[in-house]
């Protein structure tokens, strides 16, 4: 039996892809090459060896895909836009071919009563724009507001919401820090440089949306992760006050019209990237939402060994203390994304917000029945829907709210042994089944509310 219902009339329930992850057909009907083809064809890179030439074949299989939508019962997908391949090379002449695939999608998507949210950028960079610098280059800040306006001209009768950015964080920090995504950068400067950028960006590609069509909706999505200190001591609290500059407030801030936050300034001293006079003002741009991804907390503990002198508790201690942990290696914590959009409400007040991914990857397998069954992502969800509710009954303005995600797909950095999707996908066969979370999904989406796993 469902629960008291504590979600709108309204509320959006929806599920989301990225077009790297699902589409395949990389070198079909003029498609630029992308960053991640690059990274992905690079000895080393991807856990499992593999690239994301083929993914999902969402490319030719989009009909069935929007099917199994409406078999669901999705009421909003958000999907993203592949830069190289609507502008192989970044900027110049359109590719009539590319933009026609989305056109299509899009199209089917409102014939089937499924609102499209649309990212512009879900990390794939022309690699013809990283061969003359990438995000760490002001100039390609420019070039995507170009990029938005001429996108929002061709589609903008037919979308109402889009989404400028996915994750600053991960493509700056994990693309140029840390090394782990495209373009497998480990520069501090060049990091900082190309976050930026990218808020830079940001603010001009809305400002460019703005200027094209007022009625538009626009925003951005933050991946955001809430940090605990692993003790009382004061080192530890510190360290956790370094790690929410590092992975939350240094793009929370800007955006918000504060300018970046004092203390990181400071930790981050000369590897802080030119910012020039009217910069910061364009990055705080009005938007019309803020999407949040959620995943899990971390739970932090000072470290002198490590470059900004904290560290994460990892997966192994967790597990040890008795948290369930996803394949993922993340502790399953959904009091962290009620507590993180009290926090951002509280603090930033943005208008509305979505929760544009949250989800949890776990090892299925299609069993002797030749159904997939997942309960511990059912649990996960749930329990993760009852803080959405908890949070809407105490006044946030969640509007609406994406699993992460529609299908398995190439899991960037791990590839394919990493599954997320409320649907299982054969890779050999590109066979999709529902899992029981996507048929428990499909109830709550019908009833409304948070209904009960079985």
């Amino acid at each position: 039996m469902p629960q008291s219902g504590g979600f709108p009339a309204d509320f959006l329930w929806g599920t989301a892809t990225a077009a790297y992850q699902i589409e395949g057909a990389v070198r079909e009907d003029g498609r630029g090459a992308s960053i991640w083809d690059t990274f992905s064809h690079t000895l080393g890179k991807i856990a499992d060896g593999a690239n994301g030439d083929v993914a999902c074949d969402h490319y030719h299989r989009w009909r069935d895909d929007i099917k199994l939508m409406q078999e669901i019962g999705i009421r909003s997908y958000r999907l993203s836009i592949a830069w190289p391949r609507v502008m192989p090379s970044g900027s110049g002449a359109l590719n009539q071919q590319g933009l026609d695939f989305y056109e299509r999608v899009i199209e089917g998507l409102l014939e089937a009563g499924i609102t499209p949210a649309v990212t512009l950028y879900h990390w794939d960079l022309p690699q013809t724009l990283q061969n003359r610098g990438g995000w760490p280059a002001r100039a390609t800040a420019e070039t995507f507001a170009n990029y938005a306006d001429t996108m929002v001209r061709r589609l903008g009768d037919r979308v109402q919401r889009w989404i400028t950015h996915n994750e600053p964080w991960c493509t700056s920090m994990l693309g140029h820090l840390l090394g782990e995504h495209a373009p497998g950068e480990r520069d501090l400067g060049k990091a900082l440089a190309a976050a930026h950028h990218v808020l830079l960006s940001h603010g001009l590609a809305t400002q460019a949306i703005r200027a094209t069509n007022s009625k538009l909706e626009v925003g951005i999505t933050l991946n955001l992760t809430p940090g605990d200190p692993a003790s009382d001591r004061e080192a530890d609290q510190q360290a956790t006050q370094t790690f929410d500059g590092f992975f939350n407030r240094w793009f929370l801030d800007p955006l918000a019209g504060r300018g970046y936050p004092q203390d990181m300034q400071t930790l981050y001293g000369a590897a802080m990237p030119q910012v020039e006079p009217n910069d910061l003002a364009v990055i705080a741009t009005p938007t019309d939402f803020l999407g949040i991804n959620y995943y899990t907390r971390a739970i932090i503990a000072y470290d002198a060994n490590e470059p900004l002198q904290f560290a994460q508790r990892g997966p192994e201690k967790l597990r040890g203390e008795g948290a369930e942990i996803t394949e993922m290696g993340w502790e399953v914590y959904p009091q962290g994304l009620g507590d993180l959009l009290l926090r951002v409400h509280r603090e930033y007040g943005p208008k509305t917000l979505y929760v544009t991914e949250n989800g949890a990857a776990f090892a299925d397998e299609v069993g002797a029945d030749g159904q997939v069954h997942d309960p511990a992502r059912t649990r996960y969800l749930h329990a993760h829907f009852a803080e959405a509710e908890r949070v809407i009954q105490a006044g946030v303005p969640l509007r609406g709210y994406y699993v992460w995600s529609l299908m398995d797909n190439f899991e960037w950095a791990f590839g394919y042994t990493k599954r997320f999707g409320i649907t299982y996908v054969d890779y050999t066969t590109q066979e999709r089944i529902l899992k029981d979370s996507g048929r428990w999904y499909q109830e709550v989406i019908a009833e409304n509310a948070n209904v009960e796993p079985r």
